[in-house]
């Protein structure tokens, strides 16, 4: 159809047309409500942000030289966080002279993988960043993913290893 009479049919419906598809060969147009269909596109993205999750990162600190019962306060929390779906991001932090010991750094947090191995999932092996070594944890799936998690543990255990050498 010329452009011009498809032009003429949409004001004779009090219509728009639309160009849908400027590089075909001929151009695609269509006759349509151009701010209903706006409107409507606009409604569908809010609801669409309207059900998707967003991601949270929680953050547990510790130190080389931190004790037995903040340690364990601390994992409980980790459990928790992880027991709410939210990921963890674990951090040994070092100070001055305690850098010089990461192997303590890399016990303590490989303790800690060890402990919530039932669930969290590691998304980031522990490694260095600047005077911190960090850790990402992310709440494990109810199903099929047990395996996987029993799997990746001892590599832990075999990073911890190399590190400590």
């Amino acid at each position: 159809m010329p452009p011009q009479e498809a032009l003429a049919l949409a004001r004779q419906r009090s219509l728009d047309l639309v160009e849908i598809a400027a590089t075909a060969q001929p151009p695609v147009c269509r006759i349509m409500d151009f701010g209903k269909y706006q409107y409507q596109m606009e409604k569908k993205a809010r609801e669409a942000r309207k059900h998707q999750k967003n991601i949270v990162i929680k953050e547990v600190k510790f130190r080389p030289n931190t004790d037995d019962h903040d340690y364990e306060f601390k994992k409980n929390n980790v459990v928790r966080f992880l027991g709410e779906g939210d990921k963890v991001k674990a951090t040994v932090q070092f100070r001055g002279r305690e850098i010089t010991h990461k192997e303590i750094g890399f016990q303590l947090i490989n303790r800690l993988l060890q402990d919530v191995n039932e669930a969290a999932l590691i998304e980031f092996r522990p490694r260095m960043e600047g005077n911190s070594l960090t850790a990402i944890l992310a709440p494990k799936k109810a199903s099929g993913t047990s395996r996987s998690q029993n799997d990746s543990s001892p590599q832990t255990q075999s990073h911890a290893q190399t590190q400590n050498s």
